[in-house]
């Protein structure tokens, strides 16, 4: 896919999309990636649910999901396709190490965490300890901590974030009306000039290096509970199968958008389910590839 050189914001659509193909899915699922999820506090485990078969349906291979001890057995029993391990910092009952970080070519750390300083404490492990070559994607309170970690300078290339309008405020040190009719892409660059990252944000992607991206599809209903779990996995799925950021967030953010464009006529533009829209993924990602 041509990316802009002189700033300019260019359309993600099936076409452009075509021109910059994912990287080949071929092979077994080792061959596709290991994500892992990091988050699911006791009372809701569902977004680290949402956010990894959402990694799955856009291709990754393998999905782990670290969740709260007092929950892990539930999640597991849910979600068959997935090693499930159990986090004592979030249930207040002890620290547990990230030993089954070094096997994750790509992770997600941010849904369902609802502590600020535990997620600090899991940032903070996951940039210590996963493998040096790991994407990292960021979301939810992952975000709203990452002004006061130290330590993501060293994996910012590498990194997607996905803030929505209060997380862009606090990773830009904004007040909460500072935003109000900026045009959103430009709030996409400031953050990934400033942290180094790719940013996705309100279907506009931006890379540090000038680089940006809009996404022509979508609507209102995306606004629903869930919904930006199901991008942040979508990314991070991507991630896994091998596409660098900037492709794992256009992409990510294209279907995610597209998969809500599908759903409207059946079910309407407001009322449908984050858990659709994950059911939605594997074919717009099949119908934009072809």
């Amino acid at each position: 896919m041509p990316t802009p050189t002189d700033q300019a914001t260019q359309l993600v659509t099936a076409s452009a999309l075509r021109e910059w193909p994912l990287p080949d899915a071929r092979g077994s699922k080792h061959d596709r990636g290991h994500v892992l999820v990091v988050g699911g506090s006791p009372s809701t485990p569902g977004a680290v649910m949402l956010a990894g078969v959402s990694a799955l349906r856009v291709g990754a291979g393998v999905l782990a999901l670290a969740v709260a001890r007092s929950v892990a057995g539930s999640v597991a029993v849910a979600l068959p396709e997935a090693a499930v391990h159990g986090l004592g910092q979030l249930d207040g009952t002890g620290s547990d190490p990230l030993d089954y970080l070094a096997s994750a070519d790509a992770v997600l750390v941010g849904p369902g965490l609802d502590d600020a300083d535990v997620t600090r404490e899991l940032l903070g492990l996951v940039l210590d300890t996963a493998a040096d070559g790991a994407r990292l994607v960021l979301d939810a309170f992952a975000l709203g901590v990452l002004p006061g970690v130290e330590g993501f300078d060293r994996r910012a290339g590498r990194a997607v974030l996905t803030p929505n309008t209060s997380e862009a405020e606090r990773l830009l040190d904004v007040a909460a009306d500072e935003l109000d009719g900026r045009d959103q892409v430009e709030v996409a660059a400031d953050i990934a000039r400033r942290y180094g990252a790719v940013v996705s944000y309100w279907g506009h992607v931006a890379a540090p290096d000038g680089r940006r991206w809009s996404v022509p599809a979508g609507h209102a209903g995306l606004g629903t509970s869930g919904s930006g779990d199901v991008l942040a996995g979508a990314v991070v799925g991507l991630l896994a199968r091998g596409a660098d950021p900037a492709q794992a967030g256009c992409w990510a953010t294209y279907l995610h958008a597209t998969a809500g464009d599908r759903l409207a006529p059946r079910v309407g533009r407001l009322g449908f389910l984050a858990r659709e829209l994950v059911d939605e993924l594997p074919l717009v990602l099949v119908q934009t590839e072809v």
